[in-house]
């Protein structure tokens, strides 16, 4: 393959991967903060896009978080770009968190915690859910008996719950994201014009010192 590694990684080096960027988190937050002062639109635009990516971490929908962040961006007129790297709220410290807090709530809200599933069995019930789902596809076109089950654990004992409570503190972490990046990218694009200006004046000043030295001499 032409991009195959020279080097191949471990597998404990790849799951470091997962949970440690190359070069540090703090490298990786850099960057993020450099392209989003890079983008050529306005604050109001970014930040929506910013709010767009935050909101979409918050839900269950693993996988799909970076389609539907450009969705919500586009729908509302935010930046799309902006709304990928407002994703990153979502990432592999930020997840057992988020998912925690959102189950718990979520039950809270619906009033569901008889149906809550511990823990520890979180993962192994997305597994088996999944699982499940291959199973009753391929005994459509066998003998094979479907069963609901694990399926309807998963649904109403982390699924639903996590939904509803990780929109909740979605749209709070949302909010709260979009003006904390509107006020910080206004700001910033405001000193970096002014930086411009300064920097064109003194340049013109310089040239017209020069044409008039010229014409004296």
């Amino acid at each position: 393959m032409v991009f195959r590694r020279r080097n191949p990684q471990g597998v404990l080096s790849e799951a470091r991967a997962l949970v440690l960027p190359p070069g540090g988190w703090r490298r990786a937050f850099s960057y993020m903060r450099h392209r989003l002062t890079r983008i050529p639109d306005a604050p109001h635009r970014i930040a929506r896009g910013i709010a767009c990516g935050i909101l979409a971490s918050f839900t269950p929908l693993f996988g799909l978080h970076f389609f539907l962040a450009v969705f919500l961006a586009m729908l509302i007129r935010g930046n799309v770009i902006a709304s990928l790297i407002g994703t990153a709220v979502g990432n592999p410290l930020t997840f057992p968190f988020i998912a925690i807090l959102s189950i718990d709530l979520g039950h809270a809200l619906l009033g569901t915690r008889d149906l809550g599933v511990p823990i520890t069995q979180i993962m192994t019930t997305f597994g088996q859910a999944g699982d499940e789902i291959f199973r009753n596809v391929r005994a459509v076109f066998t003998d094979d008996v479907t069963n609901w089950d694990r399926l309807d654990r998963f649904f109403n004992g982390i699924f639903l719950p996590y939904l509803v409570g990780g929109l909740a503190m979605g749209v709070v972490a949302a909010t709260s994201g979009y003006w904390l990046s509107l006020k910080a990218i206004a700001a910033y694009q405001k000193l970096r014009d002014a930086r411009r200006e300064a920097r064109m004046r003194k340049k013109a000043e310089a040239g017209h010192d020069q044409t008039k030295k010229d014409s004296t001499e």
